[in-house]
């Protein structure tokens, strides 16, 4: 392996940001110091301002048209340069470029000047670190989100930067990716010795690679400080309090007795499949799949990156037609239009079937955090009263009403994700299907997201979710579909 150059030296004085039309800012007078080759663990909880911060430390948060920064945040001495920090996303979708898996991973070391033959030997090498046994010419928009935020690291440490910014890099990874992807961050920090920061909720998947903790309030001013034993061990239980997910301080959730009512959705005999570009056969994801979906019930759906829960919640949820078999609402479900959701028009879904996408921005329709919650409700043509209880409702409940008049792109992961939630329920459909709906929070909004989820539970509502957070399974399943094996569990 090509020797690279030792890490990079951070210091960030007094630095703050505000998002254009925030009232509050992101961060708060940050002040920092990284010497070359520490590995940090960033930590806060939903919305503190660590994304904004990785963000400004590789060079792409943005000129003064997305927000106003203050105070002073160097790399090695200079204001940070796009493009020379090895970065993954929290929305691993947001930085796939090019059309084959390949190409996409020798991209940013084109842009850095690396040798051509370089490029090829580094990208094989980066592909198989990370668990993506693909062809280099797989085309990237046939990937899973798993498989994505697997192509962003993968990216990321073929560039051989002098530092190596990870945003949440195993939230949407299945058991075995996790420890891939974590064992893979190891060892290309070994081998080059690049400073490392790493932002996450899940605090024990990094504790023993990490040697220094840092910790953000809500407020975005760092509170904590200090070395691992430090911060966790000895401030384990005032974190925890915080949000911040400790190790042996388990959020708590509410105890169900369910009640299972009448059958509202059923699939037979199911293969899902998306069209590739520019062709007329679907690929299919999974096939083979028998599912019935009761009034009260909670089904998880899980099972490895790729295995097709995505494709297949999108075909429960009326967005994609299947490719074989039949997905049949119940007589006390159906339309107008007739008992299969692929016919139904979109009013007629809102209330029947609601579906939250894996990633949040991608059902975002509106300019402020209110009014993308009151589109479903006024499709539905409901009158101020009832809009604006609901509204207000969903804001207080989920954390969200100082966001209210913010545009929903500017929210932090976590944020997004509990919108995108929020816009489901507005609507208070028969049935939600939510693709990985905890993603991005800290053990505070998790607990009150489980809470509400269970009381549309308690109140007849039908809930299917793709989801690798096996808290969540624990908390809220009734049954498991796993789609290895495609078969239902109790």
């Amino acid at each position: 392996m090509t020797a690279a150059p030792p890490g990079a030296r951070v210091s960030v004085r007094g630095w703050g940001w505000r998002h254009a039309g925030r009232r509050a800012p992101a961060l708060s007078d940050v002040s920092l110091e990284l010497s070359p080759g520490e590995r940090v663990l960033l930590l806060g909880p939903s919305g503190s301002g660590k994304s904004t911060l990785l963000q400004a430390l590789a060079g792409v948060l943005g000129g003064e048209e997305e927000g106003e920064a203050s105070g002073e945040l160097l790399v090695d001495g200079a204001p940070p340069r796009a493009g020379t920090a090895g970065l993954v996303l929290q929305d691993p979708d947001s930085q796939v470029v090019l059309a084959r898996v390949g190409d996409d991973v020798a991209f940013p070391q084109e842009n850095l000047g690396v040798p051509r033959e370089e490029i090829w030997r580094r990208v094989p090498e980066a592909l198989e670190s990370v668990g993506l046994d693909l062809q280099l010419g797989h085309p990237t928009s046939s990937l899973s989100g798993g498989q994505k935020q697997r192509l962003a690291l993968a990216g990321a440490l073929a560039m051989r930067s002098r530092m190596l910014l990870l945003d949440e890099p195993t939230a949407n990874l299945d058991p075995v990716g996790v420890g891939e992807v974590r064992d893979a961050v190891a060892r290309a920090v070994a081998a080059s010795g690049a400073t490392l920061i790493v932002v996450e909720h899940r605090v024990a998947v990094w504790r023993d690679l990490v040697d220094r903790v840092i910790v953000l309030d809500e407020r975005g001013v760092v509170v904590a400080d200090g070395s691992t034993e430090a911060v966790l061990e000895r401030r384990g239980a005032e974190l925890a309090r915080s949000g911040v997910w400790v190790p042996g301080h388990p959020p708590s959730h509410p105890r169900r007795e369910p009640t299972i009512g009448g059958m509202l959705l059923e699939a037979r005999g199911l293969a899902v499949g998306r069209h590739p570009f520019a062709s007329r056969t679907p690929q299919v994801a999974a096939s083979g799949l028998d599912l019935a979906v009761h009034a009260g019930e909670a089904i998880a759906v899980t099972g490895p990156n790729g295995a097709g829960k995505s494709t297949m919640a999108l075909t429960l949820a009326g967005l994609l037609a299947s490719v074989e078999g039949e997905v049949r609402a119940s007589p006390a479900l159906s339309s107008p239009r007739g008992s299969d959701p692929a016919r139904w028009r979109s009013r007629e879904l809102l209330p029947r079937i609601g579906m939250v996408f894996q990633e949040p921005e991608h059902q975002f329709v509106a300019s402020t955090v209110r009014s993308e919650l009151e589109v479903g409700p006024r499709a539905l043509g409901l009158g101020r009263a009832e809009i604006d209880s609901r509204v207000d409702g969903l804001l207080e409940r989920l954390r969200l009403h100082r966001l209210a008049d913010a545009n929903p792109f500017t929210l932090s992961g976590g944020e997004q994700r509990r919108l995108s939630v929020a816009t489901a329920l507005a609507t208070r459909p028969r049935i939600l299907i939510l693709d990985e709906p905890t993603f991005g929070q800290d053990s505070r909004t998790w607990e009150q997201l489980v809470a509400l989820l269970a009381e549309q539970l308690d109140g007849g509502t039908a809930i299917v979710a793709v989801s690798h957070d096996r808290e969540f399974v624990a908390a809220l399943a009734d049954r498991e579909l796993s789609l290895l094996a495609a078969e239902v569990t109790p």
